[in-house]
């Protein structure tokens, strides 16, 4: 038996965002069919004003609602360390963690010729100028482990050493609660390279 023509437009509509398929499409669309009217306005109302009222800051490229982010307003944050992300959401990561008190800049991607995205699509002359108005003594590069932020680091690390400050990338390595006979060999690999002193 088809669906309802509304349905179906409903599903289609939800499959656009990422990680949704088919199925948590139409469990998603279900669920709404089962709130309120008012519970259902309020949702898409609020997905209507992030998108209105959010943009990214002037200054590091992270979520904001006014033209500096909660961290770059923040005079509490130590303003000597910066921390470069790929995405927005990185920063919500790291930030959850409450470890780091330092500022941010997003790229909003990482390097990948073959998607056409080069060093001008990430702006990385903007971050340049940054890194040498502020004066950082540190650059963490907190880029995904994967071939795309591995080849970013790599050549953020060749821009930025010229600049004479310290350029650091975070470990990667075993998940805490993880057992090593699990760990795949990069992982493992990492989580050596990784090793500190205790």
């Amino acid at each position: 038996m088809a669906y309802p023509g509304y349905f179906k437009k409903l599903v289609e509509a939800l499959t656009r965002f990422p990680g949704i398929g088919q199925k948590s499409a139409q469990r998603i669309a279900f669920y709404l069919l089962g709130c309120s009217r008012e519970d259902v306005v309020a949702i898409a109302r609020a997905m209507v004003e992030a998108r209105d009222r959010l943009g990214y800051c002037s200054a590091c490229g992270s979520l904001a609602e006014a033209e500096l982010c909660a961290y770059c307003s923040d005079t509490g944050r130590d303003s000597s360390l910066v921390c470069i992300v790929q995405e927005p959401r990185d920063v919500l990561v790291l930030e959850r963690t409450g470890q780091y008190r330092g500022l941010y800049h997003v790229l909003h991607g990482a390097l990948s010729p073959l998607d056409g995205i080069g060093p001008e699509e990430l702006k990385l002359d903007r971050l340049v100028e940054r890194i040498k108005e502020k004066g950082f003594s540190e650059v963490i590069i907190a880029t995904n482990p994967n071939v795309e932020g591995d080849a970013t680091a790599g050549y953020l690390a060749r821009l930025l050493n010229p600049l004479a400050i310290r350029v650091t990338r975070i470990a990667f390595g075993l998940p805490v609660g993880g057992d090593i006979e699990y760990a795949d060999d990069l992982t493992l690999s990492r989580a050596l390279d990784g090793r500190r002193e205790i």
